[in-house]
This record gives C-alpha cells, structure tokens and sequence, in this order.
C-alpha cells in the first residue's frame, strides 16, 4: 500500500510513463483517422513527455513540488504538436496543485490531476469532446471521487482513474464524427492513459521497462591512446540526426565508410546518431542532411590533441556530446531588438524556406507534417530574431498550439498567426506591410489574407482504408483539400487532373504548384503545363519546394 508521493518516486512515475508511451508510440500513431502517413500523435506525446525524462534524469528532486516543476517546464519547452501541448498543459496543472508540497497523499494528487484538466480546458480554444479532454477530466473525476470515499491507497486510485478512461476510451469513437467514420478511438487520450499505466506501475514498485538495445557509439575518441602514426583521419566526429524521412540509411553508411574509418551509427525510429573519423566532416554533415535534420554535431582534431598530449598539455576538447547537448539547451543570449518586426516561418523543404526568405521571413524553422517541431525549437527561432515584435507562422494546424506556448518563454512580443497551411503562410507573408504603424495593423493584414487562398496537397496512402465513401488501397495517391479527403486515385496525372478541374470551378486567378523531394523538375512542370491547360487565363507557377510526405502542395488564389 503506498500512502504518499514523494519528489523520488514522482520522478519515477513519469520515467516509467515515458518508457510505455515510447515502447507503443506506432500504435498510437496508427490511430490516424486518415490513412495518409502523418500519424505522429505518439510520436509527438514520447518526444514531449521525454524531454522530462532528460530534465529528471539530471536531478534528484528534493520534494514533490520540485519534481513536478521540473516535469512541467521541461515538458513546455519540449511540447511537439497539439497532442504534446496538451500533454505539457496537463502537467503543468498538477504541477501547480502540488506546488509547496513535499509529498502527496491520495486525495492532493487527485486534485492535481483535475487542476491539469482545468489548465488544459482553459488553454483550447473550442475543446472539442471525444478527445484527450475528455479522457484525462474524466479520469481525474473518477479519481477524486475514489479519494474522498475515504480511499488513502494511490494505487487503487489511480487504478479506478484508469478504468474510468478506458471506459471514456472506447466511447470517442462515438462522440466524435471523425472518428466514428474511421472506427477508431482517440489517439491522444489513448496516450495519455498509456503515461497513466506507466506511472501506476511505478507506485506498484515495477521495475523500469528496458529500452531497445541500441547500437553503443564511441562519443568521444581516447587520443591518449593515439600517436600521430595511428591517426589515418584527422577529424573525430560525432553527430546527431533527426529523421524526417523514411529510407535505409545502407547508402550513407557506404558513403561514410568511403570517405573515413571507425564508423559507428546508432538508430532509432527518430533519429541516428553517427561517430566517423574523416578528413571532410563537412561532406559527412551535408550528406546526412538528405535524411533529416541535424541536430548537433561535435568535431575534434585528433592530430592537434594527439600533438598536445605528446607535450605534456592539456587536451581542448568538449567533455562529451552530453555537455554539447546542455550547451545547446542552454542557448545563446537572445537577440537584441533591432527591428520592430521579424518574422518566423515553419515549413519543411529548402525550396520552401528560400520562398519565405525572399518574402521577407528572418528565420526559418524546419518541420512540418510528421516532424512537428517542439515549443523550444520554435523559441530558438524566436529568440534569434533581432525584434521587438516576432510574428511566427506555424503553416500546419498541429504545430499551432506548440507556436502559442512561446509567448510565455520570451520577453519579446509574440504574435502567431494561424496558418494551417504552407500557402496560408506564403500569402500571409504577401500581405506584410513593413512599414505599418504597428504590430495589431500587420495582424490583421495577415490573417485576413488567409481566407482568400485554397490548399490542396498530394500525398500516398500509408494503408488499406474505407473512408468517406472512398475505397482507398496502400500505395495510391491522396489529394487533400483544406485538410479534407478530396480524392484519390492509382493515377497521380488523373489526380492532377481533378485537381484542375476544381481550380477553374473556384476561378482561380494565382496557382502555384510546390513540388515534393520526390518529384522530377520535368514531372512539375508536366504538372504546370495540365493547370495551364485548364485555366489558360490563370497565372500559374511551379516551384522546388523540396518537401517530404507530399508530392505536390497547390495553392488556389
């Protein structure tokens, strides 16, 4: 019987959350209520709930409210997409329900669980039910009232907490359309009672589940060990990569090999992480790039310390990539004002990012769909830009709340604006007036632009679905259209053509079509010249946006 929860066995509770919301991620990312390859809800609620388990892991939490302080602030900066946020709102409520405790019973961590649901109602704008809203207040009903029926036993509240949201589960299916039509439950919930299991298996005094084994890498070379006839390769190097595509990494490794010795990589499904000895990091870091985005990267001369600890002086070198990862998360000094405005764009695809650029964008953070990125990596951005006021353009309805969450973390002015798609954002960017008189002038400028443009985007089917009246089979293309399932098609030119027939019904003036990583420049403009056939009085433009997921990205103004 466990009467109390301490700082320690906090700490516990949400290592052993993490770990059985990581071990199911997949599953909840198959939840999607489309069929199109963006599930990234588990992915985003692991990776949110893990930048906790770094914090937590750096410290022994003297009492439970300093625990759960630390839990909520990690879990802010590290928030990815809707269902991270949440997440981090829930914890950030029961952090604030047990600030000033040293320990908990039954009864105070039950009401911590319902101040969360409070602070994560407060935070949504229009909360919808059949979601993770749903699940977590309920379960933390069901808690509390088990508690004040004289229940001191954490465990068998936490259990009862668990029952009720697995029964609140299976009833989302109803409560929402969307998911009624996939027959599917909601992912986030579904995720958020994952966290609950693990942190009651933690009471229970379960041991920690064991993560996959990975493959060891050698962060850091022993050059006392090395004389400067054993050095082949000058570079030590060592880098982290997040994936944000899905290919095997056999190529880089033959190409690393070709260009060095030592290698070791080490992956997962999020990331790789790479230790190379090599003449040419530089070569090493750019050919990483085609599989995602680099995280950090640590570069030492092995000659030059090799030669300073042959003269008796100390090497200079960073300790090991953990210190480069503190250093990171540390951050540089924000940048001064220089401007009144500056703006911030998220978008994946260097096409992309060089179209935001030439509009007027100062920064641009890398991510999108299936790679959103976190509340902090968004602040970096922010915290680059050398203005009073920063406006940052989200382009993806899912990183919008993780955008939101800034406003809080800096003293610059923050203004998001929502746009839920990459044209959104590029005509927002259109619509800037640079030398307006204020912030609110640009605001509404912006935001009112964002009606006047119609997305659609083409992707592939990641499954077998029965959805809105398509039958859709693994492998053909999909065209959403303002997020909805436009159609679908074994043909992308029929597809294509589809989607032209809706841009003359809409009489659209502008089209441009951004074409994917894996799409030829001749295939665009193919696709250029059937928009051109259709609308013979549009403007039509086709441009390398260089994005993954989808092979094109329409706009229709």
């Amino acid at each position: 019987m466990n009467e109390l929860i301490t700082g320690a066995l906090f700490k516990q509770m949400v290592l052993h959350g993490a770990a059985v919301i990581t071990a199911q991620k997949q599953g909840i990312n198959d939840l999607n209520v489309f069929p199109v390859p963006d599930g990234d809800t588990g992915t985003n609620m692991s990776m949110t709930i893990g930048a906790a388990v770094a914090e937590l892991r750096k410290a022994e939490p003297p009492t439970l409210s300093k625990a759960a302080d630390v839990t909520a602030s990690a879990l802010l900066r590290g928030a990815r997409g809707n269902s991270g946020v949440i997440l981090s709102l829930l914890f950030r409520g029961i952090s604030k329900g047990l600030k000033g405790r040293e320990t908990a019973d039954a009864a105070a961590f039950a009401a911590a669980m319902q101040e969360g649901v409070s602070a994560a109602y407060k935070a949504v704008m229009k909360p919808a039910e059949g979601t993770v809203l749903t699940v977590s207040r309920l379960a933390a009903k069901r808690a509390a009232e088990t508690a004040a029926q004289g229940v001191k036993d954490l465990e068998t509240v936490l259990e009862a907490a668990l029952k009720e949201g697995y029964e609140t589960l299976a009833q989302t299916t109803d409560m929402n359309p969307v998911l009624k039509k996939a027959g599917v439950v909601d992912a986030g919930g579904k995720g958020y009672l994952l966290i609950l299991e693990g942190m009651l298996a933690a009471l229970r005094g379960e041991p920690l589940p064991e993560p996959a084994e990975e493959e060891s890498v050698q962060e850091k070379a022993d050059f006392a060990a090395l004389g400067l006839e054993d050095i082949t390769f000058t570079f030590d190097t060592v880098f982290i990569v997040r994936k944000t595509v899905d290919k095997p990494l056999e190529p880089f490794r033959e190409y690393l090999n070709s260009i060095g010795d030592s290698l070791v990589i080490g992956e997962d499904d999020e990331a790789f992480k790479v230790h190379v000895h090599t003449d040419i990091p530089g070569a090493a870091l750019m050919e990483a790039q085609k599989y995602g985005t680099l995280e950090l990267a640590k570069i030492e001369n092995m000659r030059t310390q090799a030669e300073d600890l042959a003269a008796g002086r100390q090497a200079q070198s960073t300790d090991d990539l953990d210190a480069v990862e503190e250093e990171l998360e540390r951050g540089e000094a924000p940048a001064a004002p220089e401007k009144p405005y500056g703006f911030l764009a998220v978008c994946a695809g260097d096409g992309l990012a060089a179209v935001f650029k030439d509009l007027g964008a100062d920064g641009v953070v890398s991510g999108g769909q299936t790679m959103n990125p976190s509340t902090e990596s968004i602040l970096a951005g922010v915290e680059k830009i050398p203005a009073e006021t920063v406006f940052i353009l989200p382009n993806n309805g899912n990183i919008i709340m993780a955008a939101q969450q800034c406003g809080v973390l800096t003293e610059k002015n923050v203004v998001v604006i929502p746009t839920k798609t990459v044209p959104q954002g590029i005509t927002a960017m259109m619509n800037v007036d640079f030398e307006a008189p204020d912030a609110q002038t640009i605001t509404d400028a912006m935001t009112e632009s964002l009606s006047t443009v119609t997305t659609a985007q083409i992707t592939y089917a990641a499954r077998d679905s029965d959805f809105d009246g398509f039958d859709i089979k693994a492998g053909d293309y999909l065209a959403l259209e303002e997020g909805k399932l436009f159609g679908t098609d074994s043909d992308l030119d029929a597809l294509l053509h589809k989607l032209a027939a809706d841009a003359v019904e809409r009489e659209a003036s502008f089209i441009s079509l951004y074409f994917g990583e894996d799409v030829s420049e001749s295939d665009a403009q193919k696709a250029g010249q059937l928009f051109k056939a259709a609308c013979p009085d549009a403007e039509i433009a086709v441009l390398s946006g260089g994005q993954p997921v989808y092979y094109y990205i329409v706009s229709m103004e």
